[in-house]
């Protein structure tokens, strides 16, 4: 574990998991959380002994969303400028957000409690949502005159449909873990002691295939809702190709052709 750490890693059964550590501001995401968030996920991509990413956060809070005190050296920022350095800003957010989602491994939000505005944002662009029983979700971002600037708008109508999407965006109202998991918003929800452990094993079953093919076929399934049927196809066909080359399947057919060959 790397101690005194915004995002603090730890390596545990090949899974890497990713931990906000500010806990006296809930998590919340400033400028320097995001860059040591973004180091984590080049790690992550690059080490062949990482076969998967827990996101998770210390203390009773995943993650409360942006620094306010950011947004409060906003408002004293000379207007002329307001416009230029909040493009860059988002930008930078933007590849950070990408890093976690096009992450060629799965990940999974170990949701420990609440996940506001771009805490949402960030459990949603993983792959799947375990939640603590203790957990909350809001799109707070409308409460500061704001809309979702973390991938809200992208991922959350695709996890709960787009009339609720807008419903939970518009009232910025607590989502409950209950309610969560009957929305499909969370994919579980398991007690409070047991989210982590539970988290890393879900990771870990997820990610030991690995390899390729799991690649891949993130990568494709990834954009299904903008593909027509033939564009997803051509996509498979390509990517099939690729993985009839591979020793992991050359391997995987040898193996199973071998205990075909010794079973009574």
């Amino acid at each position: 574990m790397e101690e005194g750490r915004r995002v603090e890693l730890k390596i545990d059964s090949g899974v890497a998991v990713a931990t906000f550590n500010r806990p006296n501001v809930r998590n919340a995401v400033d400028e320097l959380t995001r860059s040591e968030l973004e180091k984590i996920l080049d790690r992550a991509a690059n080490d062949p002994d990482i076969t998967a990413l827990v996101l998770t956060g210390n203390g009773p809070a995943f993650c409360a969303g942006g620094d306010i005190s950011a947004m409060q050296q906003r408002l004293g920022a000379p207007p002329g400028e307001l416009g230029g350095s909040g493009w860059l800003r988002q930008r930078r957010l933007h590849a950070t957000i990408s890093a976690l989602h096009t992450l060629e491994k799965p990940t999974v939000a170990a949701v420990n409690g609440a996940a506001a505005g771009l805490g949402m944002d960030l459990a949603l662009c993983c792959d799947f949502i375990m939640a603590s029983e203790r957990a909350f979700f809001t799109m707070s971002y409308v409460q500061r005159g704001l809309i979702p600037d973390g991938g809200g708008l992208y991922f959350l109508p695709r996890r709960v449909g787009l009339p609720r999407a807008k419903e939970l965006i518009f009232s910025a109202r607590r989502v409950m873990a209950d309610e969560a998991l009957r929305i499909g918003l969370a994919d579980r929800v398991v007690p409070a002691e047991s989210l982590l452990a539970e988290s890393v094993a879900w990771a870990a079953d997820l990610g030991k295939s690995g390899g390729t093919a799991l690649a891949l076929s993130k990568a494709i399934l990834d954009q299904t809702f903008e593909l027509t049927m033939n564009q997803a196809f051509a996509l498979g066909a390509q990517a099939q190709a690729i993985c009839y080359t591979t020793d992991e399947h050359h391997q995987a057919v040898t193996a199973f052709l071998g205990k075909k060959t010794v079973s009574p």
